[in-house]
């Protein structure tokens, strides 16, 4: 399966892939989707490629901005993300957990409350996203012509 990157992720759990033809079962893992690159170009191996990757996703950039208005609980985050699984969500959250973007605070109540909110490191995105937010609402006439005439050009079957 080349091109392909397999990962497992801390605390994912269960479930098994069917691998081609014939193949032995095997833990299930995510996969990097291969970034479509010009011919001759060699990955960088710096570490940068692999932040990058988890800050740039875009269910990390709808959470980091939702986190940067303020403190929201999983079911709050859930429901602001249209179309985000339960599963994507909390894979999303310990990734940015993980990698110091995202704190989480669990209190001693009952029932457990479980809040998320962004570290002063996450908080350091904020400008960035908030340009690509800026940047995307001002261009969606542009792109959607764009859109159009492609698919004008290039009819579905």
């Amino acid at each position: 399966m080349t091109g392909y990157q397999e990962r497992t992720y801390p605390g994912d759990q269960g479930g098994s892939i069917s691998l081609d033809r014939g193949q032995a079962e095997r833990p299930a893992t995510v996969r990097d989707v291969p970034a479509v690159e010009p011919p001759g170009h060699r990955p960088s191996p710096c570490r940068a490629r692999e932040v990058l990757q988890r800050v740039g996703d875009k269910w990390s950039v709808y959470v980091i901005d939702l986190l940067g208005q303020r403190t929201m609980r999983f079911g709050e985050l859930h429901r602001s993300i249209d179309a985000i699984t339960s599963r994507m969500l909390t894979v999303t959250l310990r990734g940015l957990e993980r990698d110091g973007i995202v704190a989480r605070t669990v209190h001693p109540v009952i029932p457990p409350r479980v809040d998320y909110e962004l570290t002063p490191m996450g908080r350091t995105l904020l400008d960035t996203i908030g340009q690509l937010v800026t940047w995307t609402d001002t261009h969606l006439p542009e792109i959607d012509a764009a859109r159009a005439a492609y698919d004008a050009r290039h009819p579905r079957q």
